[in-house]
């Protein structure tokens, strides 16, 4: 029976407006992010519209100024998870960790190394000479920056990593073909940039699992785990080392002072034997009372991740930042100057907005595709995100000596990939492991597995097949997508201004 005390009536629209507030908050707390996005994109803009007030064409390039300022955004949501992802889904750091971490160094990349002088027509894609006039020129650019920040966009809130580099060239060939004509493009660059299509994650996939297969060699199944490690993590962070200062070089100081990849890859020696000569000691010390298992060796390549994680960040804010900055910096000199150039200097204020933008879109939309890469293509440790990393250093080593056009983010995540399918084939084909595992049931250590069937191998399947599938999609359509809604826009553009 009920309580006279009790009010029913009341009790339920006091737990109505309980249900109504917490549904506000959560409203609230979902848009709290797309507003700050929109927040910048404002400032920027008036910004800008302050900084050039007075001058001819100070609309346009206050509206290519927030389209840039977008396109910045995209690149840090997308782009930049790349460079942590694999550090934060191997434990080695917290998400917060690598959001702050990547945000300094994708900052400090661009505005430090991001260099003076950018190519503006995206690696070569268009011909400028062959655009008929400046005007027609600014808008093509335009409508190139907004199709590829659009697209960019698209393919973060579907869970899909992409190449901004990639939507930057199938926008400018969309509104190039568009403006000028199949005559304007250089098909032979096009050409190379398909191959990376396929060269990228495939070289980046090999150098990862290559690695592994070393360590799971040489450390990991070995009676003597520590002693193992003693001996060869020092040789493998000196590797990483030395790949990262021949990196940052070719990379990002080739910015600022033009060095070759010969003397690139002898800096990367000479500190690659010093940190090997330094990192001896630390990790015999730092291997003192740990237990011969797995999880102890884990604890070995947590800082070197970090450092990794740092390193990849400053790089491809240097280099990456060109993606955001570039068509930008063409419309500024265009409008400015009311001539076409193929390479112009970049404003600082223009390296702001791109460095910045960069960094708010990472810290505002990036987790999702920080864990779609970390944690949930593959399961990584300290030891398979190391191989990851590592082999994006070395990858656009090689292919910078090939001369071949390649993709940051096609490359880390090729490496994700190659260690997931590679752990595939070794848990079915290694006698090593067989053996060894066969050892400690005999010891009692662990206990005997029953052999799987066919049907339980596959649903164990390390590599997650969907995401392969989306992420792989996504890659094939992002030239062609982004160059059918580049020469839309145009189109659009045009018969509206020019």
């Amino acid at each position: 029976m009920a309580s006279k005390f009790e009010k029913p009536t009341l009790d339920k629209d006091l737990n109505k407006i309980g249900h109504v507030e917490e549904a506000t908050q959560h409203v609230s707390r979902s848009l709290l992010r797309p507003g700050l996005a929109l927040l910048f994109l404002v400032v920027a803009t008036l910004f800008v519209s302050i900084l050039v007030s007075g001058q001819p064409g100070a609309f346009t390039i206050a509206a290519a100024a927030a389209v840039g300022a977008y396109m910045a955004m995209n690149i840090g949501a997308n782009d930049v998870t790349n460079n942590v992802g694999p550090a934060v889904g191997s434990r080695a750091m917290s998400m917060a960790l690598a959001l702050v971490v990547a945000a300094v160094f994708e900052t400090a990349g661009a505005l430090i190394a991001g260099g003076d002088v950018v190519s503006t027509i995206s690696k070569g894609i268009v011909d400028p000479a062959l655009i008929p006039s400046a005007d027609i020129f600014i808008w093509a650019m335009m409508a190139a920056l907004l199709s590829s920040a659009l697209w960019v966009n698209l393919a973060t809130w579907l869970g899909a990593p992409v190449s901004t580099t990639h939507a930057v060239v199938g926008g400018v060939l969309g509104a190039g073909l568009t403006a000028a004509g199949a005559a304007a493009v250089n098909w032979g660059s096009m050409s190379a940039i398909v191959a990376s299509w396929i060269i990228s994650p495939l070289l980046g996939g090999v150098i990862a699992a290559a690695f592994l297969a070393f360590i799971k060699e040489f450390i990991i199944y070995r009676d003597d785990k520590i002693a193992a490690a003693r001996k060869w993590v020092p040789v493998l962070i000196a590797i990483m080392a030395g790949a990262f200062s021949a990196y940052l070089t070719v990379k990002g100081l080739n910015h600022i002072i033009k060095i070759s990849l010969l003397s690139a890859v002898l800096v990367g020696l000479v500190i690659g034997l010093a940190v090997w000569f330094l990192s001896i000691p630390l990790i015999a010390r730092q291997s003192q009372g740990l237990e011969n298992r797995n999880q102890s060796l884990r604890k070995l390549f947590r800082i070197p991740l970090i450092f990794s994680a740092a390193l990849l960040s400053f790089a491809h804010g240097a280099n990456d930042v060109a993606n955001a900055i570039g068509p930008l910096a063409a419309i500024v000199h265009a409008v400015e100057a009311g001539e076409i150039s193929a390479n112009v200097q970049v404003p600082i204020w223009v390296m702001i907005i791109g460095g910045v933008g960069i960094s708010l879109g990472l810290l505002l939309f990036g987790p999702r595709l920080i864990r779609l890469v970390g944690e949930q293509i593959t399961k990584l440790n300290p030891m398979r995100a190391y191989c990851v990393a590592l082999s994006a250093a070395i990858t656009v080593i090689v292919a910078s000596w090939l001369g071949l056009p390649v993709s940051s983010t096609h490359i880390a995540v090729g490496g994700v990939f190659g260690v997931g399918f590679y752990r595939e084939w070794y848990t079915r084909n290694s006698k090593r492991r067989a053996t060894y595992i066969a050892a400690k049931a005999a010891n009692g250590k662990i206990k005997p597995q029953p052999d799987a069937s066919p049907e339980e191998l596959r649903r164990r399947y390390l590599v997650r097949r969907s995401h392969f599938m989306t992420i792989v999609a996504a890659w094939i359509i992002t030239v062609p997508a982004s160059a059918l809604l580049a020469a839309g826009l145009y189109w659009i553009l045009s018969a509206i201004v020019i």
